[in-house]
């Protein structure tokens, strides 16, 4: 699953690239500095996978991942072709989702291409772009279906929902938070979902992120999107660190852990990923499935044998084992399972069984 980490050009993008992918793009005080798309992948923090480690002491351990794409900064009139805008618009179209890195600082030292901070002016810039690339889109569909109408009714109410997406997006407005259903063929860019990633100054960020803050926080709160408040410039900082290091300098900034952490963990839920866990040997490990799948193709992603010959999955919630393996101290993992086995409190579930998010599991299947 790809996270695509867009805004206008300057803003913090390839800085927050960097801390959060420790890869080393450019990142420069001119636009454009970014032109393909640099490509990361990263763990998702996961306490519970550290935990079921330091219990079954695998060889082997396995986080989940989700990949980032530092896509280059668009300007105004990119729908139109200006600046690098067809380029960030494909790049925007591979991404399932969005990270929208939104400037919250002032410096005179680095460029702004509008001037100056304006949060509420950058995201508009934004929206207003991937809405009129929308536009086009849509139109060309519209026409489409007013033709096959001709001869299949059934378009008819496609042509009508159309329209009334083609009267949002003139207005600007994104298609994301649109309630009718829309063609899955769409592709639509501003229909993606999408994170602020609200980037402050030093300052800014040790003060509580002040009225630049503020106001990107009313703005997504108002279209149901979160806002993580990060100083890219520090993160970047941070992640060069080595784990004492790190944790020492969060403990002096009074941080449980790092803005990044949060980042990568809200993208991963941005998608609707969840995690199931297994602790086969030799591994401890976590599995991306979408929210909603049920065991079977939770199986498939193990192997696609386990899909084909699933014959049912043994299932514990990751804070039962952990009861479980509190009232049974100086224990390892196998034997708090077996213990757990013993109780009942492991479940079989069968084929229509829909996993939860940090479920151990085990499959049984015959191929």
């Amino acid at each position: 699953m790809k996270l695509g980490i867009t805004g206008l050009p300057n803003v913090g993008k390839s800085t927050l690239f960097n801390a959060i992918t420790n890869a080393g793009a450019q990142a420069a005080n001119y636009p454009f500095c970014t032109i393909e798309p640099n490509i990361g992948t990263v763990t998702v923090p996961d306490a519970r996978v550290d935990a079921l480690a330091a219990l079954f002491k695998p060889k082997k351990v396995i986080p989940a991942a989700v990949e980032f794409a530092d896509i280059a900064g668009l300007v105004r009139g990119a729908s139109k072709g200006e600046g690098l805008g067809n380029r960030f618009l494909a790049h925007i179209r591979e991404a399932d989702a969005i990270i929208h890195v939104v400037r919250c600082f002032d410096d005179d030292h680095i460029i702004h291409v509008e001037g100056g901070a304006d949060p509420l002016r950058d995201i508009g810039i934004v929206v207003t772009e991937l809405a009129l690339a929308d536009l086009e889109t849509a139109e060309r569909r519209l026409e489409k279906a007013k033709k096959l109408a001709k001869g299949d009714r059934k378009y008819l109410a496609e042509a009508e929902t159309l329209e009334r997406l083609i009267a949002r997006l003139n207005e600007g407005k994104p298609a994301r938070g649109f309630e009718e259903d829309l063609p899955d063929d769409l592709w639509l860019l501003s229909a993606k979902p999408v994170l602020y990633a609200a980037n402050l100054g030093e300052d800014g960020f040790s003060a509580g992120g002040g009225a630049h803050l503020a106001a990107v926080e009313a703005h997504a709160g108002a279209e149901g999107s979160a806002v993580i408040p990060i100083c890219a410039r520090l993160e970047e900082e941070i992640a060069g660190l080595d784990a004492e290091e790190k944790a020492l300098f969060l403990s002096e900034l009074g941080l449980a852990e790092s803005a990044l952490d949060r980042l990568i963990r809200a993208g991963y839920g941005l998608l609707g990923l969840i995690s199931f866990l297994t602790t086969r040997p030799p591994e401890v490990r976590a599995w991306t499935v979408r929210r909603g799948t049920k065991a079977p193709r939770a199986a498939g992603k193990i192997h696609t044998d386990f899909e084909r010959g699933f014959i049912r999955a043994e299932v514990i919630g990751y804070d039962e084992f952990m009861r479980e393996a509190d009232a049974m101290p100086g224990q390892d993992g196998k034997a708090v399972m077996t213990a757990a086995r013993e109780k009942g409190v492991v479940r079989s579930e069968g084929r229509d069984y829909i996993l939860q998010d940090g479920e151990i599991v085990l499959f049984r299947f015959n191929v």
